[in-house]
């Protein structure tokens, strides 16, 4: 029986940063909702997955994610409200969003 061709996933719009939000890279996972994510102001910062999103978002260490500081002690702490895909990755690489994360090459 022959297979059907694989399904392509078309991006149509990818989130991008507004207002204070950054990207991170998330380091490692803390425990609870709590993680260390490398943002690409050059800060890192303890990171909680809001309890809206805690069923929602499931991350995992080295993804890409979109990190908004807190108002107060905004450089050590931050929610996490978006995790990127790796065709999104791709997509934000090629345009050229990422180019902070290509001088760290790291990711």
């Amino acid at each position: 029986m022959a297979q059907p061709p694989p399904v392509e996933e078309v991006i149509t719009s990818v989130r991008l940063p507004r207002n204070n939000e950054v990207f991170g890279v998330l380091d490692r996972r803390l425990g609870g909702s709590r993680c260390e994510v490398r943002c690409l102001d050059g800060k890192t910062r303890i990171c909680r997955i809001p309890g809206r999103l805690k069923r929602k978002l499931w991350v995992r260490e080295g993804d890409l994610v979109l990190v908004e500081p807190w108002e107060f002690g905004g450089d050590e702490k931050g929610d996490i409200i978006y995790k990127y895909r790796p065709l999104q990755v791709g997509w934000l690489r090629k345009n050229g969003h990422l180019g902070k994360l290509e001088e760290m090459d790291e990711f």
